[in-house]
């Protein structure tokens, strides 16, 4: 048997791709693979047995998903999948393996919990009530007022989250996200924050902590891309553009925030919005956020993956911390919120010539469905590393002023997306480059948020 620790990672979709889960685990222990049933790990399955152990998780015994684990006597466990942090605190209750508690999770999973808690605990004060039925929005509107963000009381991503500036069109949204098939089993109506003037930078920012032993330590501050409505990410870059005295408030809100969570071990990503009176949060996540493992990679200082799994082995990390020698950044070309096919793309090797371009990678094929909707997703996304955020901006304004991509609308129209505004017009495509991943690296999946 191998002295090497056995580091357990629930897999499914997540901010995380199985080669970086592989890759940076690996000079830790033994990564074992925990498929979580369905399409997604269906799909990793054959690679993943060639890499590494995998283990299959039962989806409604969480009894029987531990007795397999523990054939394996795991030494930790984590996972990078939003979806999958309360499974993954139930296994690790029973194996008796450092991670978030059950009761944690709920609060990190529950945002209207959340908030509650962070309420009682006096580290945020943000307005937020919980909508569970249409009847629920008369009383919610009248707590929360107007502007007001309605979101899934439980959620990733930007999924089903709106901007609510008129009363009737809140109470429509809130009949037709919980009635339609598909739709959201509960909702959560909580305050707008309103951003400060950030210039050209979005007026929001992460925060990406460790705590091992109750002991908070913050190894990033990541900056952020002005957001395309209502909500949708379109990228990351590091350091953050932040005076000093505000990233020092940014971390102490943080701080107040994972203790009142009553977070003791465990990687998170916190969301803040920078308002004219300080930082405030948005949302505390229990996992990795989208993007780090890229982010990491491009300033050359450590691997994320490889931090979360020292974290999850209960190492001391608060040595850890982001270099931040050089402004790293991953830009996202947006894709169209009405969904479609995936065609082609236009400018590619133009873009990858620009210099202080590391990777432009593009997570789909000719003929990709495209899903429709508010949520956060990319056509593709730009990786760079540069001496500065001044030179970051004209490298970014470059390549996206070259690259466009065609999308086949739901109506059968061919449309050209442009990186630079994220806008479509009708355009013919018999000129149209097949897609492809032309770049230096693996491609990786598009992370989830």
């Amino acid at each position: 048997m191998s002295e090497r620790p056995v580091i357990a990672v629930v897999l499914d979709r997540g901010s995380a791709s199985l080669l970086d889960i592989v890759d940076g685990l690996s000079p830790l222990g033994e990564p074992l693979l925990a498929l979580w049933p369905g399409d997604h790990t269906d799909e990793l399955a054959p690679l993943a047995e060639e890499l590494t152990t995998v283990v299959r998780l039962d989806a409604t015994d969480h009894d029987e998903s531990a007795r397999r684990l523990a054939a394996h006597s795991p030494d930790a466990i984590v996972t990078f999948s939003e979806s999958r942090l309360s499974v993954t605190a139930e296994i690790a209750e029973r194996l008796g393996l450092p991670y978030h508690s059950p009761a944690t999770v709920e609060l990190l999973r529950d945002k209207y919990a959340q908030r509650r808690r962070l309420r009682e605990r006096g580290a945020d004060s943000v307005r937020s009530v919980a909508v569970r039925r249409p009847e629920d929005w008369a009383g919610a509107l009248a707590a929360v007022g107007l502007p007001a963000v309605l979101k899934p009381l439980c959620g990733e991503g930007s999924r089903s989250t709106h901007l609510i500036e008129d009363a009737e069109r809140g109470a429509a949204l809130v009949e037709q996200l919980l009635s339609d098939p598909g739709g959201e089993n509960s909702l959560v109506l909580e305050e707008y924050l309103r951003g400060r003037d950030c210039g050209p930078y979005g007026d929001h920012i992460s925060v990406e902590s460790a705590v091992t032993d109750g002991r908070v330590s913050h190894w990033a501050v990541t900056g952020k891309f002005p957001l395309e409505p209502p909500f949708r990410e379109v990228g990351h870059l590091r350091p953050a553009p932040l005076a000093e005295a505000e990233r020092a408030a940014a971390l102490e809100v943080v701080t107040a925030a994972l203790h009142a969570l009553d977070i003791t071990t465990g990687i998170t990503h916190t969301e803040l919005k920078l308002t004219a009176d300080g930082p405030r949060i948005i949302e505390v996540n229990g996992r990795l956020g989208g993007f780090q493992p890229q982010l990491a990679r491009l300033s050359g200082d450590f691997d994320a993956i490889t931090l979360a799994g020292r974290v999850a082995l209960g190492e001391d990390v608060s040595d850890v911390r982001a270099g931040d020698r050089r402004v790293v950044f991953a830009r996202a070309v947006p894709a169209p919120p009405g969904g479609g096919t995936y065609v082609g793309v236009r400018g590619l090797r133009e873009a990858l010539a620009v210099e202080g371009v590391e990777n432009v990678v593009i997570p789909h094929s000719p003929g990709s469905r495209l899903t429709a909707g508010v949520q956060t997703g990319e056509l593709a996304w730009v990786e760079g590393s540069v001496a500065d955020h001044e030179t970051m901006r004209r490298v970014i304004e470059r390549v996206l002023s070259v690259l466009s991509f065609t999308v086949a609308a739901p109506d059968g129209t061919h449309r050209v997306v442009t990186g630079s505004a994220g806008a479509a017009t009708a355009a013919p495509v018999a000129a149209v480059v097949p897609a492809g991943r032309r770049t230096g690296a693996p491609a990786r999946p598009a992370p989830v948020w």
